[in-house]
């Protein structure tokens, strides 16, 4: 599929971290728009997405000299107090531009330099396995957080067609963990998986967050409601698994593997 890309010179770059991610006293995307067009996106149904009226995925702006933005931006931050950044919030920052672009390297590399109190690196992505040399800079003032909603790769293709397979975000989880980097396994949205999931993760990481559509759209599951995303389970024959209850099944599968201190559930897994 082409994607429309284009370049733009951001005005700033830090947003205030608001609602659900009121724990960060900022957030930061290094572009707008995410190819990865993952079907039950809480963003496709945000201004950011319903005024490009263009189909979400098949677009993504580029921001320009976006170090020295950040780097600007960073010293007056953190002249008022402490600086923690959620990365990003409604795009990837390691969607498939940035192997080209480098703009999130690029950002990193003005966060090593102007470190931030906290970093969280919210991605799906094994193009974070690139970036590894900077983010052991930012020793114990970095999370990566992995995406990895199902142990199973054909819930994933029918869910997300366009994102990285589930083997190869286990493998860079295994990487970030050699690195000693922090890093945990987002389990969010949970999609149907199977029981062994808890003991494929086990040895990778030492926390998981565990979220869903009701809990993690920001809106109580209204945003998704209006995505086609309950069809998309009943053509596999599991929309049990479209329930508020499901998230349920899922924890009580990893509190027999993880310890109780390692197992968070939405908002609270990914604040700082």
């Amino acid at each position: 599929m082409n994607h429309e890309v284009l370049y733009k010179t951001p005005k700033t770059l830090l947003n205030k971290g608001t609602g659900f991610l009121n724990g960060y006293s900022h957030t930061l995307n290094p572009y707008t728009g995410c190819t990865f067009a993952c079907s039950y996106c809480y963003v496709r149904q945000m201004p950011v997405s319903l005024f490009r009226k263009q189909e979400w995925g098949s677009w993504v702006d580029v921001k320009l000299e976006s170090s020295d933005i950040l780097l600007k931006e960073l010293q007056r931050a953190k002249s008022k107090g402490p600086v923690t950044i959620f990365m990003s919030s409604s795009t990837d920052p390691y969607q498939p531009i940035e192997a080209k672009e480098e703009v999130t390297r690029a950002l990193l590399e003005t966060m090593v330099s102007e470190p931030p109190d906290f970093l969280l690196v919210q991605t799906r992505s094994p193009l974070v396995r690139r970036d590894i040399d900077l983010l052991q800079q930012l020793g114990e003032h970095v999370r990566v957080s992995m995406t990895v909603e199902t142990d199973r790769d054909d819930i994933r293709k029918h869910f997300t067609p366009s994102a990285p397979p589930i083997q190869a975000r286990l493998k860079t989880l295994e990487l970030l963990r050699d690195a000693g980097i922090p890093a945990q396994a987002a389990i969010a949205p949970v999609l149907p998986s199977t029981e062994d999931f808890p003991h494929l993760l086990r040895p990778l990481v030492h926390r998981v967050c565990i979220d869903d559509y009701f809990m993690g759209d920001g809106s109580g599951g209204k945003r998704t409601k209006r995505l086609p995303v309950q069809a998309l389970y009943e053509e596999l024959g599991e929309e049990q698994w479209y329930n508020p209850a499901s998230y349920k099944v899922v924890y009580d599968r990893f509190s027999k593997v993880f310890p109780k201190e390692q197992l968070f559930v939405s908002q609270k897994g990914f604040e700082p």
